[in-house]
């Protein structure tokens, strides 16, 4: 993803512009407006254990300003032990009586949450989510297994340790995390058994979807590889395997795939924007363009697809102006049997270009915005190149591989000082929009 000079039309910026003071105040004039955020690795740090995530207080309180207008968007769940409503809870008191858990859709769209904390699963049945209450115990058993036939590499107690941090037992995405064990396995000696344990990850959860058809439930679920390498010619993901640094283009190692997640059909971040803007009409209009009960597994899987079910179905005169934030946007280039393939992947990516589409198929300034989380413990991210040129300080590569020159997605505006430096920026649109529009 390299640096162009294509300027956004609204802001007059070119690509991955760290003039956050512009952004802040372009973003707080815009009344009909409505920011759709991932979470890990945005407004939080990205760490191994989810179990140690924290929120900022004052960003909690920031997304109460925007009441209406800020929902989240994430693979990650709303409840359960290793929720983000857990990480709420302790950084602010009686968040029930304040209406301060973050609204949106978590599981890839198909949890929805109010601020006052009420969740539901729209368009999921008792049967789809009775399965998914067994694949933690799967999991589990698996990555036991995987290391018993390792002998030497951990004692009985680092095992279970290393296993009960893996399994992430959600509600409507069961996931294995592997970041911990990458810890353990990624010099060069160990990083072998990390592919082969990524690969029986794999395995399993193709184990899993061949089950679920034997059960009834066909075409139910698809597995969710975080980070990916895209979509294959027939739409799955594909795994991205580590590589040392020798190895990765970047000269920095890559733990490839870490977190793998067992979700239901439909549940994909683009179709998420969808429903959320439906929703979004609903409240300012008193009219959902595609019905109350639609839900993202209602809609198309393809981005083109999903832009004319927008175009067909929803006035764009009443379009607002969206901002989009990610932290997972990837790319790499290699060399296939003597050609040129591009790979291009990320959890973020295709929310965010169907976001960029949306504002051009509108005429709408709508913003695409990236945080560099390359500086959290989880080491899977390129870090944005930051260099002084003429005197000023500019981003000059990208997240992606810089061999990567006609990306289709663009950065408008990005935080190489990471969520930190993203909440700070988050905070003042929030006090600026809400003197503007709610005094």
């Amino acid at each position: 993803m390299a640096v162009s000079n294509l300027r956004h039309p609204f802001l007059n910026l070119a690509p991955y512009s760290i003039d956050h003071s512009r952004f802040i105040d372009y973003v707080s004039k815009q009344e009909n407006l409505l920011v759709i955020q991932d979470l890990d690795g945005v407004c939080m740090g990205l760490v191994r254990d989810p179990l140690n995530r924290t929120l900022d207080a004052n960003y909690i309180e920031a997304t109460q300003q925007l009441a209406g207008h800020f929902f989240v968007l994430t693979n990650g769940e709303h409840v359960g032990t290793r929720g983000v409503n857990k990480i709420v809870e302790s950084a602010i008191a009686d968040p029930m009586g304040t209406n301060s858990y973050l609204p949106g859709l978590a599981a890839g769209g198909v949890q929805w949450q109010t601020s006052g904390g009420r969740v539901s699963h729209p368009g999921v049945s008792t049967a789809e989510l009775k399965f998914l209450t067994g694949v933690p115990n799967i999991f589990k058993e698996k990555l036991t297994t995987f290391f018993n036939d390792v002998p030497g590499l951990f004692s009985g107690g680092t095992l279970a340790r290393l296993v009960e941090a893996a399994i992430l037992d959600n509600v409507a995405s069961p996931t294995a995390n592997l970041n911990e064990f990458y810890q353990y396995l990624r010099d060069n000696n160990r990083l072998e058994t990390y592919r082969s344990l990524q690969q029986t990850m794999r395995d399993c959860c193709r184990d899993l979807l061949v089950e679920a058809e034997q059960q009834g439930l066909g075409n139910t679920f698809f597995v969710h590889y975080a980070p990916n390498d895209g979509r294959d010619k027939n739409g799955q993901e594909r795994l991205r395997l580590a590589r040392s640094g020798n190895a990765a283009s970047s000269g920095v190692a890559d733990s490839g795939t870490t977190d793998f997640q067992f979700m239901l059909q439909g549940a994909i971040k683009e179709a998420g924007v969808v429903a959320l803007l439906n929703r979004y009409y609903a409240q300012r209009t008193g009219h959902y363009p595609l019905g109350e009960d639609f839900s993202v597994r209602q809609a198309p899987r393809s981005l083109s697809a999903l832009l004319d079910l927008v175009r067909d179905n929803f006035d764009l005169s009443q379009m607002p102006v969206i901002i989009g934030v990610g932290d997972t946007v990837t790319s790499r280039v290699e060399k296939e049997d003597g050609k040129r393939v591009v790979r291009r992947g990320g959890s973020d990516r295709l929310f965010l270009q169907l976001i960029q589409n949306l504002g051009g198929a509108s005429e709408r300034g709508n913003v695409v915005v990236y945080v560099d989380s390359s500086q959290g413990e989880v080491k899977n991210r390129k870090p944005l190149k930051v260099e002084e040129c003429d005197g000023v300080m500019q981003v000059t590569e990208g997240p992606g591989d810089s061999n990567d020159t006609d990306d289709p997605l663009t950065l408008d505006v990005v935080f190489p000082g990471g969520h930190e430096q993203y909440i700070e920026t988050f905070q003042a649109i929030a006090d600026q929009w809400s003197k503007r529009w709610r005094a």
